[in-house]
């Protein structure tokens, strides 16, 4: 049966768990892929080019946005973010799902141009201090940087109401699996089973 391809939103304030989410659901589901944002800021460890983003200069990134080949974009920490349009209309027309590891900035953006296809869920951190140990665990960012996350948490925290969903990641295994139900359950929406009148129809005829 044919089925309408969904946009899946993960958003949270750094350290909340949901690139770790992401990479787990993306394992476990190989249904859905990732979207592959491009971004101007510079390669962490282990990321590469073209697999966890596209890595670009302020001038590239300014002539996709200025001819539409962005269906949302952000500035994240002086750092420009954005997702190519061309890949998410295929996989929409594909019945393909897409995952989105993308701030409240972008989710707006996409909510507006893509409002029946997109799933936004919002990963919050059981505590402030449960967030703050995360962030200096993982040992990417400098000092500072921790302190400039830990600062704008609240703000980024403040749009959850957006979100359709609210995933508290405090046990891992816990929170991976309500997101694999919430995937599940939207799949099965009547609106996105494109196939399922011709279905019935048919399924009535025969009876």
């Amino acid at each position: 049966m044919k089925r309408r391809g969904l946009l899946l939103v993960l958003s949270s304030p750094s350290g909340a768990g949901k690139t770790t989410l992401a990479r787990r659901l993306l394992e476990s589901d190989p249904d859905i892929s990732l979207s592959v944002s491009v971004t101007t800021r510079a390669p962490r460890p282990g990321e590469v080019d073209g697999r966890d983003y596209y890595f670009v200069d302020d001038a590239k990134f300014e002539q996709m946005r200025e001819r539409s080949e962005l269906i949302e974009w952000a500035n994240v920490f002086d750092n420009f973010y954005g997702t190519p349009n061309a890949p998410v209309e295929a996989a929409i027309a594909d019945g393909r799902d897409t995952l989105f590891d993308i701030d409240w900035q972008g989710s707006q953006q996409l909510s507006e141009k893509k409002k029946h296809d997109v799933v936004r869920v919002f990963v919050l951190p059981p505590t402030a201090e449960v967030l703050e140990q995360r962030l200096r665990e993982r040992a990417q960012d400098a000092e500072d940087v921790v302190k400039r996350r830990m600062q704008k948490a609240s703000s980024e925290i403040s749009h959850w109401p957006e979100y359709d969903y609210v995933i508290v990641n405090e046990d891992f295994d816990v929170a991976l699996a309500n997101l694999q139900a919430i995937l599940s359950a939207e799949r099965l929406k009547r609106e996105r089973q494109e196939g399922l009148i011709g279905f019935v129809r048919n399924l009535q005829d025969a009876l």
